[in-house]
C-alpha cells in the first residue's frame, strides 16, 4: 500500500500514468527535486496518517517505499 501510494502521488505530481514508474527509478531521474521531495513527504504523512521524519538518504521510490513502511512499524 505505501508504495502504491507512492507512485500515485509521485504521478500526479508528474502527470505521468503510474504503470511508468518503477520501484528501481530514482527521483532524480524522475525530475523530482529536494523540494518536491518535501512535498511529497508532507502528502505522503496526509495520506498514510502518520508522520515521517526522513533521517536517512533514499534515492529510489523504493527505497522510499521501504524507508516508510519500516516508521510505519
Amino acid at each position: 500500500m505505501v508504495y502504491e501510494t507512492i507512485v500515485k502521488l509521485l504521478a500526479d505530481r508528474l502527470d505521468c500514468d503510474p504503470s511508468t514508474i518503477k520501484p528501481e527509478d530514482t527521483f532524480h531521474d524522475l525530475g523530482i527535486d529536494s523540494l518536491d521531495t518535501v512535498d511529497l513527504l508532507m502528502n505522503l504523512e496526509d495520506e498514510l496518517g502518520i508522520s515521517i521524519e526522513l533521517d536517512e538518504k533514499v534515492e529510489t521510490v523504493g527505497d522510499l517505499a521501504k524507508f516508510v513502511e519500516s516508521k510505519k512499524g
